[in-house]
């Protein structure tokens, strides 16, 4: 057998599909299925059950599935570690961003990182949080910034940027905007103007709303904050954000919400393998957040 093999092998294992294995790997599927059929071959078992649309992993394949990606991890170190003696940091860097969050340390960090190693390929990617930390998991993103709901994922480094609150916005001449504090029950109320689900702050407010046996009904739902934010200002609900995204409208008046224990949180997460250049990067990140 051989690396390339198990790369087919892993990947068919993760999408669960030969097209989609295949798309990933860059060969065909004809490809892909003949150097499966020859691994079987020569581990002497069948690996997937190929009866319905999905390709399932038999018995054996997911026996084998920890050992290829062991073996691939290997690789890959040993990749890394000749890269550190040498002094070189090549390839390309794909790096994650939630949707609509403009955080100036990360792109000071990009900015240092691009000057110190310029022949490194840089490509940002923007989804919500959710998917983010799916493309971290499945190795198709290096590094993400994430919002979460309470605890960072299992599994993967993280660096916690930002531990918030939750306020509701609404314009200053709203009878809201006197009360002072708010309840989840007494928000609930309100036509609520929040992000998309996936989103750490959504999150955060449907748990929170969960708990309390509140349904998860929101009036309107934005991907960016200042979509969101601008529709509270027009008076079409109140808006949910937090602490740190309600200061950049002080047009609005921001009210804590009382009940919610989960902070909302903003961080950091890779894989804790890391190459050399997502280890480069880590550093000019933790400067800039320092």
């Amino acid at each position: 057998m051989d690396l390339r093999q198990l790369e087919y092998f892993v990947a068919v294992a993760e999408t669960a599909n030969f097209t989609r294995a295949a798309e990933r790997v860059h060969i065909t599927q004809s490809g892909v299925s003949a150097q499966i059929k020859a691994l079987e071959h020569e581990l002497g078992a069948r690996l997937f059950d190929r009866t319905g649309r999905t390709a399932r992993l038999t018995e054996a394949g997911s026996a084998a599935l920890r050992h290829a990606r062991a073996a691939l991890d290997a690789t890959a170190d040993l990749r890394d570690a000749i890269d550190d003696v040498n002094g070189l940091i090549r390839g390309r860097l794909t790096l994650g961003m939630v949707i609509g969050c403009e955080v100036a340390p990360l792109f000071d960090a990009l900015a240092a990182f691009h000057r110190e190693h310029p022949d490194i390929e840089l490509e940002l990617v923007e989804a919500n949080s959710d998917q983010l930390v799916a493309g971290v998991r499945s190795g198709s993103l290096d590094l993400a910034l994430v919002g979460l709901a309470g605890e960072p994922p299992e599994h993967l480094a993280t660096h916690v940027i930002a531990s918030e609150r939750l306020v509701a916005l609404t314009p200053s001449d709203s009878e809201l905007a006197h009360s002072g504090r708010l309840s989840v029950t007494a928000l609930s109320a309100y036509p609520i103007i929040s992000l998309p689900v996936g989103t750490g702050i959504r999150n955060v407010l449907d748990q929170a709303r969960a708990a309390l046996g509140i349904g998860p009904a929101v009036a309107l739902v934005a991907t960016s904050p200042d979509t969101v934010a601008g529709l509270a200002r027009r008076g079409l609900g109140v808006a949910v954000l937090s602490e740190s995204m309600a200061g950049a409208y002080p047009e609005l008046t921001a009210i804590p919400i009382d009940g919610i224990e989960i902070p909302a949180l903003l961080a950091l997460v890779w894989q804790e393998r890391s190459s050399p250049a997502l280890a480069a990067f880590l550093r000019h990140c933790r400067a800039a957040f320092h």
